[in-house]
């Protein structure tokens, strides 16, 4: 009888902050795997359109890709190959800097 009344005596109740304790380590791994580096991500290509200049090849987010004639406030003027056709683009649309080393990555 000793031995059922020890299973059956009422165990404290744990601390509230025990409860939330799993979700704030849930939050914080979440934290730490998606939103700092997307922080980072979005401060380089922040720092790359600012350093944008004339005579830069880009790689523009419509895959079109051209030399940077003309930098104004938020406006470019690339010149595309083979007619040397200018456009106007904002510099958001830039998606990347097209370098040589870059060029001979995606091709291997």
């Amino acid at each position: 009888m000793e031995y059922l009344a020890f299973w059956f005596q009422q165990q404290p109740a744990p601390s509230p902050i025990m409860g939330f304790l799993p979700i704030v380590f849930i939050v914080l791994i979440f934290y730490f795997l998606v939103f700092m580096p997307m922080q980072k991500q979005k401060k380089q290509q922040a720092q790359m359109l600012s350093a944008l200049e004339a005579g830069n090849e880009v790689l523009t987010t419509g895959g079109i890709v051209g030399t940077i004639v003309n930098v104004q406030e938020d406006k470019l003027i690339l010149k595309v190959k083979p007619d040397n056709v200018k456009l106007l683009i904002t510099r958001a649309a830039v998606a990347s800097v097209v370098t040589p080393q870059n060029m001979l990555e995606e091709k291997k």
